[in-house]
């Protein structure tokens, strides 16, 4: 599912309020992907091709995008649930539907589109449906910025006019299992969204584009950067304990998670850069802890049960070097060092006065050709 780099729906909020950072994000390096994005993608598919071929979740069982693998569980806990919302939405199986159609505004935001999850036509209502199976933070629907923007793209695409043409009312829909959320709006307010997104839009080409804090930071890929958030963060700093008026408290605890997260982003940012040899001033990439694990685990097996008997040897697996050591030293026994490899688990970032060597990072193209050698 591709979606605008100037607005989208995931990003119509932060947009409006902040038309600034457009520029910002814009200058960011793309983000990796993740095993919930990952999954998220994969449930997104699946149910597509259900509601449009009307196969059962499980005719889907074992399907792939990335890592993720579509299994029982999630057509339990995520699938099942998500389907059965259309149920309270059209009981009668009378809506005409369509899953992710591509909506653009055409000439009025030209580079702006994005694609809905499902649209539908029922009577004189229109309907706009968007998915959403992520765990974390709850969705609300009334007046939610994703969901008008969809509606208003869909409103100006001819492959989705359809949906639209003559209704007088317009329900939004958020189905985050295993709660259904809903808001009845009318082509009007959708209007006056639109207006307020080509403001934002225009507003964002300026060189001194309006930079705002707010919730809709939460998601915002400049944070690191954003002056506005640099400079929450440097005032949180300089305030002493001492000067903290107690009535002040909560309204600075309203931030704590805006910084917070500009904090979690920060460290991301700069980790992402030193792995792809840009330099951080004051930090390097160093090694995490190494887990040592068994070279041959029969051969460790074999080796331990001279010394220890199989019980203590032997869990479910050969029990761990650690474990092994442990028990090797109350008998006076040194554990085998040619039994034994200890392998980091990843980088992690440090100051440059940490005592753990610097990660030495072979360049990509270098990685390419030595894995063609193996």
């Amino acid at each position: 599912m591709q979606h605008s780099s100037i607005v989208g729906g995931s990003t119509a909020k932060r947009v409006i309020n902040c038309p600034g950072s457009v520029a910002l994000v814009a200058k960011m390096p793309p983000k990796p992907s993740s095993k919930y994005a990952d999954e998220g993608t994969l449930l997104h598919n699946v149910i597509a091709e259900i509601v449009m071929s009307g196969q059962p979740p499980e005719h889907y069982l074992g399907t792939k995008y990335e890592d993720q693998t579509l299994t029982q569980e999630l057509i339990d806990d995520k699938l099942k649930p998500a389907l059965a919302a259309l149920d309270q939405i059209d009981p009668n199986q009378e809506m005409e539907i369509e899953a992710e159609t591509s909506v653009d505004f055409g000439d009025l935001l030209p580079g702006v589109f994005g694609s809905t999850d499902l649209i539908g036509r029922l009577g004189t209502r229109a309907v706009v449906l968007d998915w959403k199976f992520g765990d974390g933070v709850a969705v609300e629907v009334e007046e939610n910025p994703q969901l008008m923007f969809y509606a208003a793209a869909a409103m100006r695409t001819p492959a989705a006019q359809w949906a639209f043409e003559g209704v007088t009312e317009i329900e939004m829909v958020i189905v985050q299992p295993p709660a259904v959320k809903r808001w009845v709006t009318t082509p009007e307010r959708i209007a006056a969204f639109e207006l307020q997104l080509v403001q934002a839009v225009k507003a964002s080409e300026k060189p001194n584009a309006k930079l705002e804090v707010g919730d809709h930071c939460r998601w915002c890929a400049a944070k690191p950067v954003c002056p506005q958030m640099t400079g929450a963060v440097d005032r949180a700093l300089q305030t002493k304990l001492q000067a903290i008026d107690t009535q002040m408290l909560g309204s600075y605890l309203d931030n704590a998670d805006m910084l917070e997260q500009w904090i979690t982003d920060l460290r991301a940012l700069a980790f992402a850069m030193l792995e792809s040899g840009t330099p951080v001033p004051g930090y390097k990439l160093v090694a995490k802890r190494a887990t040592r694990s068994w070279t041959d685990e029969t051969k460790a097996k074999a080796e331990l049960l001279k010394s220890l008997p199989e019980s203590e040897v032997v869990e479910m697996s050969v029990i761990s070097p650690a474990k092994a050591e442990k028990a090797l030293k109350k008998r006076k026994i040194g554990l085998p060092d040619d039994l034994v490899v200890a392998i980091s688990s990843g980088n992690t970032l440090a100051s440059v006065d940490d005592p753990r060597p610097e990660v030495i990072l072979l360049g990509k193209q270098l990685t390419a050709a030595l894995s063609k050698l193996q």
